[in-house]
């Protein structure tokens, strides 16, 4: 059966985002049950955006490594070509201004090594994601944590942060979503319960998010 057409609160969405969340959902049917959530993701990251917001994403092991990955398809080109209109060229040599793209502020905050290593040897608690939230995001924020389980200690502490300044939760998780589904602002949640096969699906669904959103602000 054909799944509706869902558009989030707000303003209408333009038909070269829902292409992308169609193709989504056309190679990954199994994602249809997420259709929703994706619409209500994209809204929150797109406002966010309009609203010179950034976007600080979070998450351990192979959820690090895809936290790394999204960063990447927001801060430079994806499908589309990005180039500097001629207001950020001013005051650019020509090669640089040629080989720069625009970009969406997105952190990875899986970097950061050496407040993650002092963290962990000044402070007892699984407080690095948490510290990085308290020092750099602002209202009007997204802290976006990819988890497979839901229950990690270091997300739970950067979420009640999130919170507690005013940052938007978008969730990426699994399983039954754990403590940050009853948390997030937004949780998008793969139907499936085993870590890897959770992770084959995160990637469809901030692949999908990374297109959408480059639509809206750069076609």
């Amino acid at each position: 059966m054909m799944q509706p057409t869902v558009e989030p609160k707000g303003p209408a969405l333009d038909p070269r985002v829902t292409a992308h969340l169609e193709s989504l959902l056309a190679r990954r049917p199994e994602l249809a049950v997420v259709r929703q959530a994706v619409v209500e993701a994209f809204s929150l990251l797109r406002d966010s955006f309009v609203s010179g917001g950034t976007l600080y994403l979070a998450g351990n092991g192979g959820s690090a490594s895809d936290c790394e990955h999204f960063s990447a398809e927001l801060l430079k080109s994806f499908l589309m070509p990005r180039p500097l209109p001629p207001s950020e060229r001013l005051g650019l040599p020509v090669e640089v201004a040629e080989s720069l793209e625009l970009g969406l502020p997105a952190v990875p905050l899986t970097g950061f090594m050496g407040l993650r290593s002092a963290m962990s040897n000044d402070v007892q608690g699984p407080y690095e994601f948490a510290q990085l939230v308290q020092a750099l995001a602002r209202p009007g924020d997204v802290l976006c944590c990819i988890t497979t389980s839901g229950n990690s200690a270091n997300l739970v502490q950067a979420v009640h942060v999130a919170r507690a300044r005013g940052v938007k939760v978008l969730g990426v998780t699994a399983r039954d979503g754990g403590v940050i589904a009853r948390l997030c602002d937004v949780e998008v949640r793969a139907p499936a319960g085993r870590t890897f096969e959770a992770q084959e699906l995160h990637l469809p669904i901030y692949h999908a998010l990374a297109l959408m959103l480059e639509a809206h602000f750069f076609a």
